[in-house]
């Protein structure tokens, strides 16, 4: 049998991701391999360390990337800091709660959960109630929840962490790199980013970011693995009172002697993907994070102002709104797979389903990193026009390019 070479299609991707990476990133991933401890490649890993600090607006010492997707950081980061009986706090507004209460029970934790509807956010103070009535060791929260389109804020709950001595982890996937995440302001003990998403990088690492409280538990949990444990390891680690980190791979203080000045061997590391962060970090760092961040927004107006010219509804509270992901309720009597194999096919332009309970009730249109493109926005916007008129669905026709452009001769807004 013979096989051909890969020729993927050309796709508009318009996800919660992953989505269109930078060319600038892809021709990063042709850089020529380098042994993992070659001076220039440790270099390497400095710079993104040096990087992701500026990108996760922090001064913490310890911020780098854990080999495998966002899940993997998350998992990493609570698995690190969970021991049997902990109680964890996970306020749930959307499928990805639901994941960060699964992995901790997994890792021994009696978790507590708040949840709220799907298409909305907590008060902040209804969260920082619960801190107090349950007294937990770690608040495990999402930022931006993909599922729902939603963005929890997260000023006032980190700061009441602080007070209540609780560890505040977030998963920042869907926000990093594209809406504003202050890590040291906001009091965020524990921070996982994705690569996927607003960062325009492959999937295949999730960059993660640490202060000296999780540090601390770190290292009275630590255990170097028996074949190259030195006899300073070793004794440190009869010295601990805390059970050891059950994860060998994910094990964050080992990540943490692989990616400090220590070197210490633990895997083999992905080589190009460090590359394609390097790129991905140094691209953002380019434009700006204010400037980032305003494209975003400035895109996502262009976009909703389109889909309500349609007269098509947007779905969730419009006050808590994810900037970097829109989310559209199907209409009554509308087949929403067969718009989306409709858009793949002829267009060549994918949008995406929900889960759980919003399943066949909603579209979800991301507009991420180089996926935030002007092009895009319109392209999109046409598309789903067409499509839906082939459906016969009681759209208003030729009212939402229009409304969409306007925006953008308003505010005059770059096109990339």
């Amino acid at each position: 049998m013979t096989y051909h070479e890969l020729n993927m299609p050309l796709r508009t991707i318009m996800t919660p991701g992953p989505v269109e990476v930078d060319p600038r990133v892809l021709r990063a991933m042709a850089t020529p391999i380098v042994g993992q401890f070659d001076p220039s490649f440790t270099s390497a890993m400095n710079d993104v360390m040096g990087m992701l600090r500026k990108v996760f607006q922090t001064e913490n010492q310890w911020a780098f990337p854990v080999d495998g997707t966002s899940r993997s950081g998350i998992e990493a980061l609570l698995c690190s800091i969970i021991e049997p009986g902990d109680k964890v706090l996970v306020p749930i507004f959307g499928r990805f709660g639901h994941l960060l209460t699964e992995i901790c029970e997994r890792y021994g934790a009696q978790v507590h959960t708040i949840t709220c509807p799907w298409g909305e956010v907590f008060s902040q103070a209804d969260v920082i109630d619960s801190i107090k009535n349950i007294n937990p060791k770690i608040v495990a929260i999402v930022h931006g929840e993909t599922s729902t389109g939603c963005m929890q804020p997260l000023d006032k709950i980190g700061k009441a962490c602080r007070e209540l001595d609780a560890l505040l982890v977030v998963d920042a996937v869907a926000t990093i790199g594209g809406a504003e995440v202050k890590v040291d302001e906001w009091y965020i003990d524990g921070l996982i980013g994705g690569t996927q998403k607003c960062l325009s990088i492959p999937s295949g690492m999730a960059p993660i970011t640490y202060n000296s409280r999780i540090e601390a538990i770190l290292n009275k949990r630590k255990k170097v693995e028996s074949g190259i444990a030195t006899e300073e390891d070793r004794l440190q680690e009869a010295s601990n009172t805390n059970s050891f980190i059950k994860s060998n791979y994910l094990d964050v203080s080992m990540l943490q002697d692989y990616w400090g000045p220590r070197r210490l061997n633990h895997h083999t590391e992905a080589t190009s993907m460090v590359y394609a962060l390097h790129e991905g970090l140094r691209i953002v760092l380019e434009e700006g994070l204010e400037a980032r961040f305003a494209r975003h927004k400035e895109h996502e107006k262009a976009l909703i102002t389109g889909i309500k010219a349609m007269g098509l509804e947007l779905y969730g509270d419009p006050t808590c709104k994810l900037p970097t992901v829109t989310c559209i309720n199907v209409p009554n009597g509308i087949d929403p797979e067969s718009v989306r194999e409709m858009l793949l096919y002829h267009f060549g332009i994918e949008i995406a389903k929900s889960f759980g309970p919003l399943e066949g009730k909603i579209w979800r249109i991301g507009s991420m990193g180089y996926s935030c493109r002007k092009e895009n926005i319109l392209a999109v916007l046409s598309a789903l026009e067409a499509v839906l008129i082939r459906h016969g669905a009681p759209i208003q026709v030729g009212k939402s390019l229009q409304a969409a452009l306007d925006i953008y001769q308003a505010e005059s807004i770059v096109t990339s």
